[in-house]
């Protein structure tokens, strides 16, 4: 099942005003809004982009919720956060609009079971494009869903990579403390 957010509709932003902090975030950094093409297809994901409005203390995404929006924080503060084996709740990152972030790509490509949760620590404004409009998009121009699947496939086996050295750095961590512990 997938969880909606409980959020306002907050008025659109104009296009010319999203246009620069679309072409700052990573996910569509390879678009340049001065080649006619290029700004046409990010006239077609605005045109597909829902502004919502999350109040302060508000869980965005919630950790282990299906989701199915990717979301582009355009105003405000977050908290990403994630729970322990222990169930305790741990803080991740605090995030703010000035960073050109944005959450929940992996609903781009697929029904997401989310991996963290994402709390507004300040009123926020988001605008969001769901998964579905995502694929719509890339089937009616391919030169989008390409370029973009390429970045998500790149930020994905980045974190592999990085997931697989955490691992590696834990297990040697493990080992040298029942070493320790045992003498061997």
């Amino acid at each position: 099942m997938i969880t909606k957010p409980k959020t306002t509709t907050s008025p659109r932003v104009d296009f010319e005003e999203i246009l620069p902090k679309l072409t700052k975030m990573e996910i569509f950094s390879s678009f340049d809004p001065d080649i006619p093409e290029d700004r046409s297809i990010l006239k077609k994901v605005y045109d597909r982009l829902v502004p919502h409005h999350f109040k302060k203390g508000e869980t965005i995404i919630r950790e282990g919720d299906k989701g199915d929006l990717f979301y582009i924080l355009y105003k405000g503060s977050v908290q990403v956060c994630q729970k322990t084996f222990s169930n305790d709740t741990i803080a991740l990152a605090n995030l703010d609009d000035s960073m050109n972030i944005f959450f929940g790509e992996a609903a781009l490509i697929g029904q997401d079971t989310r991996s963290a949760s994402v709390i507004a620590i300040t009123d926020c404004e988001t605008i969001a494009l769901s998964g579905n409009d995502f694929l719509q998009l890339a089937d009616s121009e391919p030169l989008f869903g390409y370029r973009v699947t390429l970045i998500l496939a790149r930020r994905m086996a980045a974190t592999i990579r990085k997931t697989n050295k955490d691992k590696s750095t834990l297990y040697e961590a493990l080992l040298s403390e029942v070493e320790g512990t045992f003498g061997v």
